[in-house]
């Protein structure tokens, strides 16, 4: 096997990194590591993880949205997001409510103190995109957005 990867070097540090230049997931991997990675460490005092503030989000676009809608949506289990939905309801972040049109469902809303944090932590969000993307234009940014959904979309 050669030493040098699909560019004809030797990938990151001099290592032989052969087959795994070629590889899709290998880089989008890598890109993930770096960019959810700067991600935590700027909602840490929020004390939000990147699912938190998906949840979050989701259910500050989407008021009443139900705990089946938000796993569709972010592909989670059910049980790993009831102690989520635990958690954020016991920081006082979100509260449920009766459904209004499936009496056998509940709604989740964000509370004052949610839509607050919500608020802060979509400053930190922006703010932390704009850097991870620094190395492209903003058209780039959105045909790299666009192929990635392409892989996730029909899967």
């Amino acid at each position: 096997m050669s030493g040098c990867g699909p560019d004809g070097g030797p990938g990151p540090g001099g290592i032989d990194t052969g087959i795994l230049e070629s590889l899709l997931g290998y880089h989008a991997r890598r890109a993930s590591l770096a960019i959810v990675g700067r991600f935590m460490e700027d909602m840490a005092p929020h004390g939000l993880r990147p699912v938190d503030f998906s949840v979050l989000t989701l259910i500050a676009q989407n008021p009443g949205i139900t705990s089946r809608q938000i796993c569709a949506a972010l592909a989670i289990q059910p049980p790993n997001l009831v102690g989520l939905v635990g958690s954020l309801q016991q920081r006082e972040l979100i509260e449920r409510r009766p459904h209004p049109n499936d009496g056998r469902a509940v709604g989740l809303h964000l509370t004052q103190a949610g839509k607050a944090l919500h608020d802060a932590a979509c400053a930190t969000a922006s703010a932390a995109e704009a850097r991870a993307a620094t190395a492209l234009t903003p058209r780039e940014q959105a045909t790299l957005v666009r192929l990635l959904r392409k892989l996730y979309s029909d899967v």
